[in-house]
C-alpha cells in the first residue's frame, strides 16, 4: 500500500516533469508523460507491485478511452472531406455575410454556445462551426489563440448545459439527482460566467485591430473552392442526428458520408485515389493565398495520429495512478480538510480538476469526486446538486484546458492551436470554477437540506 505522502511526492514529481517541459521547455507532452509513467513504474517495482497489476491499471485506463479515440479519427476525416466538399468554406463565406467584424469574438461566443447546446457535444461544435470561426477570424486578423478561446468557451457552455450532453447526464447521475433540477441549480454560476466571458470578449474583439481582408479572402473561397447552400447538407445531417441522440460513431459516419456524396455532385471527376487520399492524409489547398492556404489544408485520418498516441500515453498513466492507489491515497488527504460547507465546496473543486490534470479524462473527473464526497455533503446538510453543480463546474470545463487531457488534446489537433496558448482566453471555462468557490465560501447560492435549515434556526 503507497502511503499519502509517498502519493503527494510521487503526484507532484510528475506534474512537475510535465509542466517544466510542456511549459518551460515548449515541448509536445507525449515523451514527459512517458518519463511520469517510467517514475510510476519505477516505484512499482521498488515497492514490489507485481507487473501483473501495473499492467493492469494502464490496460484499463487505455480502454476507457477507447470510444474517444475511434471519434477523433472520424472527426478528422470528417473535416478533410467536408473541405474538399465545400461545407466548410460556405460556412467561412456565409459567416462573411451575416458576421459583423466589430463584434465577432462575442458572436462566436454566442453562436457555438446555441449550437453545443442544440446538439450537446463540444467537440461537434468545434469541429464544425469552430473551424469555419477560426477560419474567418484568420482573415479579419484575429489571433488564431483567442478565436479558439471563444470557440471553445462556448463549446463547453453548451457541453455543460445541454440537457442531451453525456456530462449534464452523468454528473446528476453519479450524484442521484434531477437533471433538470442540476441544469436549474448549474445557473446560479453559468450565467454569471456566461455574462463576464461576453463582456470581456467584447472587450478583447474591440482591442483586436482586424485587417477587415475578407472581400478577397471571399473571392479567393468562391473561386477554388464549392461555395453552395446545398454543400450544407452534411451539416444539417449531423445536427439533426445529434438532436435525435444518435450515437457519436454513426452521426460521424452520416456526416462523412453526406460529405462523400455531396464532393462527387460538384466534382464528378473526383478520382476514388483522390478521395482515399483526402480521407487519408487531409485535404490540401492551392488557391495561391498563403493564409487560406494554411487555414484549409488539414484534416485527415493521419493528422489525430499524434493526438491518439498523446491519449494513449496520458490515459495509460491514468490507469497506473489508479491501479497503485496513488488516487485514492490523494483523494482520502484531500477529504480529510473537509470542515465547513466552503471546504467541502473546495475539496470536491479541487479534486475535480486534479483528476483532469492527473487522469486527463473528463467523465472521471465527474465519477471520481462525486463519489468520494457524495455522503459528506449529506453529513453536512447540503442537497447533493450542489455536488452535481461543481462536478461540471470544476470538471466538465476543466477538461479542454489540459494539454494531455481528451478534450485538450482534440481542440488542439482540430482547431491548430496549442493548449497553452488558448488556454488564458478560455474565458468561461476559467471563471466558471472560479465563481462555483465563490458561491461555495460566501453561501450564496447553495442549497440546502430543510432538517439542517431547521436545526440552524433553532
Amino acid at each position: 500500500m503507497i502511503s499519502k505522502r509517498a502519493s503527494i511526492i510521487l503526484t507532484a514529481l510528475i506534474f512537475f516533469c510535465i509542466g517544466f517541459s510542456v511549459i518551460q521547455l515548449q515541448v509536445m507532452p507525449h515523451i514527459p508523460i512517458l518519463f511520469g509513467i517510467v517514475i510510476l513504474l519505477a516505484f512499482g517495482f521498488a515497492k514490489k507491485i507485481p507487473w501483473s497489476v501495473m499492467e493492469t491499471g494502464m490496460r484499463n485506463g487505455i480502454s476507457a478511452g477507447l470510444p474517444s479515440i475511434f471519434i477523433f479519427l472520424l472527426v478528422g476525416v470528417l473535416i478533410s472531406v467536408w473541405i474538399a466538399a465545400g461545407t466548410i468554406p460556405t460556412l467561412m463565406v456565409y459567416g462573411f455575410q451575416i458576421v459583423s467584424p466589430k463584434i465577432f469574438l462575442p458572436t462566436v461566443f454566442i453562436v457555438c454556445s446555441i449550437i453545443g447546446t442544440s446538439i450537446g457535444s463540444a467537440f461537434t461544435t468545434a469541429a464544425t462551426v469552430g473551424i469555419a470561426f477560426m477560419g474567418m477570424g484568420g482573415a479579419l486578423g484575429y489571433d488564431a489563440a483567442l478565436v479558439a478561446g471563444a470557440v471553445i468557451s462556448g463549446s463547453f457552455f453548451g457541453d455543460k448545459m445541454s440537457p442531451l450532453s453525456d456530462t449534464t447526464n452523468l454528473a446528476p447521475a453519479v450524484s442521484k439527482v434531477d437533471m433538470f433540477d442540476h441544469i436549474r441549480n448549474m445557473l446560479w454560476t453559468t450565467v454569471p460566467a456566461f455574462i463576464i466571458s461576453l463582456v470581456i470578449f467584447f472587450i478583447l474583439g474591440k482591442g483586436t485591430s482586424g485587417k477587415l481582408q475578407f472581400g478577397s479572402f471571399t473571392e479567393t473561397l468562391q473561386e477554388h473552392t464549392t461555395i453552395s447552400v446545398i454543400t450544407l447538407l452534411p451539416v444539417l445531417v449531423l445536427f439533426v442526428l445529434a438532436v435525435k441522440k444518435v450515437p457519436a460513431v454513426p452521426t460521424l459516419l452520416a456526416g462523412i458520408i453526406s460529405g462523400i456524396i455531396i464532393l462527387f455532385i460538384f466534382t464528378p471527376n473526383t478520382s476514388l485515389t483522390n478521395l482515399i487520399n483526402i480521407m487519408q492524409n487531409g485535404y490540401v489547398s492551392h488557391t495561391g493565398v498563403k493564409d487560406i492556404d494554411s487555414l484549409l489544408t488539414r484534416g485527415g485520418l493521419q493528422s489525430m495520429l499524434m493526438s491518439v498516441a498523446l491519449i494513449f500515453l496520458s490515459l495509460g498513466m491514468g490507469g497506473l495512478l489508479q491501479e497503485m492507489g496513488i488516487i485514492k491515497q490523494l483523494m482520502a488527504a484531500i477529504s480529510s480538510f473537509v470542515k465547513t460547507s466552503g471546504r467541502l465546496i473546495f475539496s470536491t473543486a479541487i479534486t475535480a480538476i486534479g483528476v483532469n490534470f492527473l487522469l486527463g479524462e473528463q467523465y472521471l473527473s465527474i465519477i471520481l469526486p462525486g463519489q468520494a464526497f457524495a455522503e459528506k455533503y449529506d453529513e453536512m446538510g447540503l442537497k447533493r446538486r450542489n455536488l452535481s453543480r461543481v462536478l461540471e463546474d470544476a470538471g466538465t470545463v476543466i477538461n479542454p484546458l489540459v494539454p494531455w487531457g481528451v478534450s485538450g488534446v482534440f481542440l488542439t489537433s482540430v482547431l491548430n492551436v496549442p493548449t497553452v496558448s488558448y488556454l488564458p482566453y478560455t474565458v468561461f471555462c476559467l471563471l466558471c470554477p472560479i465563481i462555483t468557490l465563490l458561491v461555495g465560501f460566501t453561501g450564496f447560492g447553495l442549497s440546502w437540506d430543510k432538517e439542517h435549515k431547521e436545526k440552524s434556526a433553532a
